[in-house]
């Protein structure tokens, strides 16, 4: 018997399906699928459903821990992209050292959604 599991793809909701969708693509992530209600977007080996559904209990404390390289670096670029107001209601925090072994760069989504944008600096 096989139960290993090969991929994740989480459902994350969308106040504002393309207001977000545009957010994601400006953060970088392609899309690989889409129809009306949804699109699959892709950043690296990460992939995640963006759908036209909010609930804003559920956005409030949905959260997407994502491992990055460089969690400066994506400090300024999404501090850049937030520069221009495109994007009402998206934040962004500088980079924390987290006692789990991560600095994170923490960003929200327009939704709400939480972004943990991660660099591990000792053994995850």
């Amino acid at each position: 018997m096989n139960l290993n599991a090969s991929d994740l793809r989480p459902f994350i909701p969308a106040h504002d399906f393309a207001l977000s969708r545009r957010f994601y693509q400006a953060l970088g992530w392609k899309e690989s699928w889409a129809d009306d209600t949804m699109v699959l977007l892709e950043l690296g080996d990460c992939r995640f459903y963006l759908q036209a559904y909010h609930v804003k209990d559920w956005a409030d404390n949905c959260m997407l821990h994502i491992s990055v390289e460089d969690a400066q670096a994506w400090y300024s670029h999404v501090e850049k992209l937030l520069a221009g107001g495109a994007f009402p209601g998206a934040r962004v925090a500088p980079p924390k050292a987290e006692p789990y072994g991560a600095t994170v760069t923490y960003v929200w989504d327009p939704s709400g959604v939480l972004l943990h944008l991660a660099q591990w600096t000792t053994a995850s």
